[in-house]
């Protein structure tokens, strides 16, 4: 396999599978893995239960945490590691803020993002998983978070949207869109080497591409 990306992103929607995805890569290829740290974040499950009192303030520590583990894991030197893979970018913030905010608090947030995002790397790739908002609920209720139970197809197509708006808008490198709601990676071998195949040895250009699988 050609490693010729030092630094990758796997995202994609509330239950797209980019922890999974990422974390097989990762082991197979020894890439030096960054997983976010969601699951400590006290605010994330009084967000759920009440959202228009928690939003601001779940945004701001996601903020500060993806910022923090970002920059001190992605400068840091690794010489055992080929590559570093990711799943999540710090856009990621920008994103699930404009569905969550009001439009004076977003305001606010997008100038305090402005500012840290310019000091953190850009990836070598960015690879999106995609799955209709259906298929995302079935994954989100097999995993069974009680945080997560609140969850609507509204609310993921609106992260859905602003998704694909921010990637109309990245011209500084390659947006791989791979549409997988008919995918599965974890138990088809052979869906996840046609992934693999994509991402390692294919020649992808800047600004958005987008693949089908067969």
């Amino acid at each position: 396999m050609n490693i010729q990306h030092k630094y990758i992103v796997i995202e994609g929607n509330i239950g797209a599978g980019k922890t999974t995805l990422a974390t097989k890569i990762s082991e197979q290829f020894g890439g030096k893995l960054i997983l976010e740290q969601f699951q400590d974040n006290p605010f994330l499950p009084k967000f759920y239960k009440n959202p228009e009192r928690y939003s601001f303030t779940l945004e701001l520590s996601f903020l500060a945490a993806r910022y923090k583990q970002l920059n001190k894991e992605i400068t840091s030197t690794d010489l055992f590691t080929k590559f570093t893979i990711a799943d999540y970018y710090f856009v990621k913030s920008l994103i699930f803020a404009k569905a969550t905010l009001q439009n004076d608090e977003y305001n606010l947030y997008r100038t305090l993002f402005d500012i840290i995002y310019k000091q953190l790397p850009v990836p070598d790739i960015y690879i999106y998983l995609h799955k209709s908002p259906e298929q995302l609920l079935q994954n989100i209720a097999k995993r069974n978070r009680d945080y997560e139970k609140s969850i609507t197809a509204d609310y993921l197509k609106s992260i859905q949207q602003n998704y694909f708006e921010f990637f109309k808008t990245e011209s500084r490198f390659p947006v791989l869109i791979v549409e997988t709601t008919d995918i599965d990676f974890v138990n088809n071998k052979n869906h996840y080497n046609k992934i693999l195949d994509i991402i390692f040895n294919k020649k992808i250009n800047k600004g958005i591409n987008r693949v089908f699988l067969e």
